[in-house]
């Protein structure tokens, strides 16, 4: 494994990070109570990765086994437990633990604590995922064929598990 080639060919650095405070509001609420922070879209990252901060308020909520053909997930829970779903089962996650999967991974993940819960969702490389978290509030009132047009769209492959 090696460095991946230049990006940057500019001789003294430049000023371009972007801060986001810890108090900042999420950018997409959700109707359970919790929210979803675009911490760096893959828009802001050139395509490189997306990272999300998922926090989860005490209603069941998570999507079932899926997979995703164009790109790895990682999850890393921040606090409380989130059932995470590893291709073999659910595991109860805590704190520091984190799941890697590639793609073509099956995985989900879940909060059924009755508590908070909030973790960090990776993809890479950086897919337009905003369209899919805002768009899965319409889901229920999406016909069959809709669903399966939303899904395959934003790479969503639903398996049973």
């Amino acid at each position: 494994m090696s460095y991946p080639d230049p990006s940057y060919f500019g001789d003294s650095g430049e000023v371009s990070g972007t801060f986001r405070p810890a108090g900042a509001e999420p950018d997409l609420r959700f109707a359970t109570g919790g929210g979803a922070s675009y911490l760096a879209t893959g828009a802001s990252t050139d395509g490189r990765f997306g990272l999300y901060r998922w926090d989860m308020a005490t209603a069941p909520t998570g999507p079932g086994p899926h997979f995703h053909r164009t790109m790895s997930e990682s999850f890393f829970v921040l606090s409380g437990t989130v059932r995470l779903y590893d291709g073999a089962g659910w595991r109860s996650a805590t704190a520091g633990d984190f799941l890697y999967v590639p793609p073509g991974g099956i995985h989900g993940f879940r909060n059924e604590s009755g508590e908070p819960a909030s973790m960090l969702i990776l993809f890479a490389p950086g897919a337009p995922r905003e369209a899919y978290f805002e768009g899965i509030r319409d889901v229920p009132s999406m016909s069959e064929e809709e669903k399966a047009a939303f899904y395959l769209r934003h790479d969503n492959i639903w398996v049973d598990g």
